[in-house]
């Protein structure tokens, strides 16, 4: 096995179901002490994170991750156990395999052949790595970027190891993402005999041609960078369970996904003016996951297609598309922030895997953006 191959093995071998690390952070953070990193265990309430720091000086490229899995699901319909690394036609398979214990395996071996490579390199190195993004992001690395702004402690550069690939490794940096915007909507009617309509106040029939336009409304076109803001309802209840009885109430859970043509205050205003619309008595709460975030162009964005380049041989395009990383907690701090990892293809799936070949490749990648960035200077 590579060293890469190694470590990975053992990281997927830790049932690390969020928001649990189940020893995979030790792991870790066992061999970045062995290369000179200083680290901080950064635990808030459940959830293990730690801050690793190799240097003092500027610029800071960090590498942020993490830990947790989702849940393996039906463990009969697995071919193998997702806890027990299996290698079967050269690929690995294990939960977290490429979302995103890959990545990680990857970037720890990066770090250990560039600081073998360049002890003295300019700037600093750093790990922020959380058990917490699979689940409810409260107290991982949202928490550490509120420890490290409390100290102003800055990241220039940043790195998410998110599974970013679709067709080859490298085929997509992820530089962007949209937001994420969740609401909950409340529609007040008049409970009644569903025989003395006349006597009762049906909040479905009241928003249904509400709800037709919130569907077909054209929220925001896009830009360059990202597609058209999406609204999506995952939720409607209405109904007592009662084959005579008119519900009094209607409940329904939405999101958008929007780009940075639209600030969810805009998002919020926009819809007040569409319910308002509709004469009916409602209440309105809104989550914001995350604001969008992208990085069009800078020195990190510079290093990560060169790098991909000279070792591919082939140019990546950039991408905005899919869901929320926690690149959303550390991009407004301004750091530039690039999403990249290995094929996203088999991502919370039954038989998740990775090709194993595309681990190294990944380290190698990891490695050439950290000698392009931190080459120390000429004397």
């Amino acid at each position: 096995m590579s060293a890469t191959l190694e470590l990975v093995t053992e990281l997927i071998s830790c049932p690390s179901i969020t928001p649990e690390d189940a020893g995979c952070q030790p792991l870790m953070i066992k061999r970045l002490e062995a290369i000179g990193f200083k680290v901080e265990r950064l635990r808030f309430g459940e959830v293990e994170n730690f801050w690793a720091r190799r240097g003092a000086s500027a610029p800071l490229f960090a590498f942020a991750g993490h830990t947790d899995v989702v849940p393996p699901g039906n463990m009969e319909k697995w071919d193998s156990d997702p806890f027990q690394p299996e290698i079967r036609n050269g690929l690995l398979f294990g939960r977290g395999a490429a979302d995103m214990k890959g990545s990680l395996g990857a970037m720890v071996t990066a770090c250990e052949a560039f600081v073998q490579e360049r002890p003295d390199h300019k700037g600093s190195i750093a790990f922020l790595i959380t058990s917490d993004e699979e689940g409810a992001a409260v107290n991982g690395t949202v928490k550490v970027i509120e420890t490290l702004e409390a100290r102003n402690e800055k990241i220039d550069y940043c790195l998410v190891g998110e599974p970013s690939c679709s067709q080859w490794l490298g085929d997509t940096i992820k530089h962007g993402r949209r937001g994420s915007l969740h609401g909950s909507l409340t529609i007040h009617g008049k409970q009644g005999h569903i025989a003395y309509q006349h006597l009762a106040d049906n909040p479905l029939h009241s928003f249904a041609p509400i709800l037709a336009q919130l569907c077909s409304e054209e929220w925001c076109s896009g830009n360059d960078h990202f597609p058209a803001t999406g609204f999506q309802i995952y939720q409607l209840n209405h109904g007592t369970g009662a084959e005579n009885i008119i519900p009094g109430e209607l409940e329904m859970r939405f999101n958008f996904r929007f780009s940075t043509a639209l600030s969810p205050e805009s998002i919020e205003s926009r819809m007040r003016e569409i319910l308002d619309q509709g004469g009916f008595r409602y209440e309105l709460e809104w989550k914001l996951s995350g604001h969008p975030f992208l990085t069009a162009t800078g020195e990190l964005l510079d290093a990560a297609v060169a790098s991909i380049e000279e070792i591919t041989g082939k140019r990546p395009e950039c991408s905005t598309a899919g869901g929320t990383s926690d690149g959303r907690f550390i991009a407004p701090t301004g750091a530039q922030v690039l999403e990249l990892g290995p094929l996203n293809a088999t991502i919370h799936q039954v038989n998740e895997s990775v090709a194993v070949e595309d681990l190294d490749k990944l380290s190698i990648i990891y490695q050439a953006i950290l000698r392009r960035l931190l080459r120390p200077a000429l004397p």
